[in-house]
């Protein structure tokens, strides 16, 4: 087995001590929780009054507390992330409790979207077990196998413009109002008392405000909150030197570590993401609350081996687009071309 940046991982006593040194992270704090909720849903009423205040002069103006609501939109989003993970509360009840609570904020069912995520995190890296929860990826030789229309859906899933512009459009209208067949009981109440959510909320809010004053201020909000969200999500696991192998070689300390990137944010963006640029930190232990990452990662020093890549190089990832299996790297559909032709693999899903 290749043993990348962590050579230590591999050897079981050093991975048992630092799951210790981790597990000194993860029981959340009430109050630091409670004051998490007080700073991001306070400001985030203020920034929706000041919104609607100004724009009874201009819409432009209303703008900046559009963008400014939609940063406290991916803060939401994180105590989604954290409830759903069972990080931000130690009481079950009061993370799913506000686990509905934010997922109706940001358009998101709690246990619908917990049971993608949860596949995510048991799966990432593993190139047998792709598809649940991640960004579709190919390997090249799998792509080279695809017919002309196969291929085409899958650039244009990869665009840029597709997936950042109109990838918010499709997650808030479609993708977490309609439920897969394959869900189960819990899952399908989450999706449906999901959407009665945001309708009561929308009905309440515009019979105060007017429905298309709702719209004008909730539906920008939430689609620059989840277009940064996806760009975010993106970034961390497509990055040069990141981690995916065959089921046979996978290993989760090391899909953690070397599979979710630093992604090394100016002070005033790690408080709207909520630290998630720790993301390795976050593979690695998922019970470790979003406040708690940063004191984590300075603290144990295996975890500062990480790599960082900043706002401007972790551009780089747009680049991104296939894994060629046999260098072990990503690669664009401009340096696939220049690759010699290897044997063509069906496509596993």
């Amino acid at each position: 087995m290749e043993k990348g940046a962590y050579p230590e991982i591999w050897d079981r006593e050093n991975v048992a001590k630092l799951r210790k040194e981790l597990s000194a992270y993860q029981h959340p704090n009430a109050g630091r929780s409670i004051w998490q909720l007080a700073n991001t849903f306070i400001p985030y009423a203020l920034t929706w009054a000041a919104a609607y205040w100004v724009m009874q002069y201009s819409y432009w103006l209303a703008l900046p507390f559009i963008l400014l609501g939609g940063g406290l939109v991916i803060r939401i989003f994180i105590i989604f992330h954290d409830c759903t993970h069972g990080s931000f509360f130690r009481n079950k009840r009061a993370n799913e409790i506000w686990g509905f609570i934010t997922g109706v904020l940001t358009f998101t069912p709690f246990y619908y979207w917990r049971s993608n995520h949860m596949a995510h995190h048991a799966t990432s890296g593993n190139l047998d077990k792709r598809g649940e929860g991640d960004v579709w990826m190919m390997t090249v030789d799998e792509y080279r196998g695809l017919s002309f229309w196969r291929r085409l859906e899958y650039r244009l899933y990869r665009n840029p413009f597709v997936m950042f512009l109109l990838g918010p459009l499709l997650i808030f209208l479609v993708t977490h109002r309609l439920v897969s067949r394959k869900a189960d009981l819990k899952e399908h109440l989450s999706v449906y008392g999901t959407n009665l959510g945001i309708v009561l909320v929308a009905l309440a809010v515009s019979e105060l405000i007017g429905f298309k004053d709702y719209l004008l201020i909730q539906l920008p909000m939430l689609y620059v909150g989840l277009m940064s969200g996806i760009w975010i999500f993106y970034v961390q696991h497509q990055f040069d030197g990141v981690y995916w192998v065959r089921e046979q070689n996978w290993n989760f300390t090391a899909a953690s570590l070397e599979g979710g990137s630093f992604y090394k944010l100016p002070g005033i963006l790690r408080w709207f993401t909520g630290n998630i640029g720790y993301h390795h930190v976050h593979h690695l232990s998922p019970l470790i609350p979003n406040y708690y990452l940063d004191r984590c990662f300075k603290q144990v020093p295996t975890l500062q081996k990480a790599k960082p890549f900043g706002l401007i190089s972790g551009l780089k990832a747009l680049n991104y687009r296939l894994w060629d299996e046999e260098r072990g790297k990503l690669v664009s559909f401009r340096a696939m071309k220049k690759m010699p032709r290897g044997q063509k693999e069906a496509v596993p899903y």
